[in-house]
């Protein structure tokens, strides 16, 4: 006796489709996520009202203790101009000063002369104020 079906149920279930929906969410939140790279350095920033958010490529660091640091990387302070000229390339150079708010201003200075005598633009980075 011949009782089998002729409309057989395929129980297998294709996921390409939940995998293109999985990519697509994937990019939707990397291009919607923030692209700032934070320094990694414990830096004490000094605070503003209004902060502006700038992409960073190439992050200068002065610590409360005077070490430099370029892109996290330590550099003596006597080699910091061949270092920073070395980092930046293209016309489009902009150098984001991290500096500990305890660091006398004179510092502070002197990396914004290295930094606009290579034709760089200078950002400061600072925390949200009150």
């Amino acid at each position: 006796m011949g009782l089998e079906s002729k409309h057989k149920i395929d129980s297998s279930f294709s996921v390409s489709s939940m995998t293109d929906i999985i990519f697509l969410l994937l990019i939707f939140f990397m291009l919607t996520s923030s692209f700032i790279t934070p320094s990694g350095l414990p830096v004490n920033l000094p605070s503003t009202k209004k902060s502006k958010i700038v992409m960073q490529k190439t992050s200068v660091t002065i610590t409360k203790d005077l070490k430099y640091f370029i892109n996290n990387r330590r550099v003596v302070e006597s080699n910091l101009e061949r270092e920073l000229a070395r980092e930046i390339s293209g016309s489009e150079a902009i150098i984001t000063l991290h500096v500990d708010k305890s660091v006398p201003t004179e510092y502070l200075v002197n990396v914004a002369g290295i930094a606009a005598s290579l034709n760089a633009k200078v950002s400061i980075a600072t925390k949200p104020g009150k």
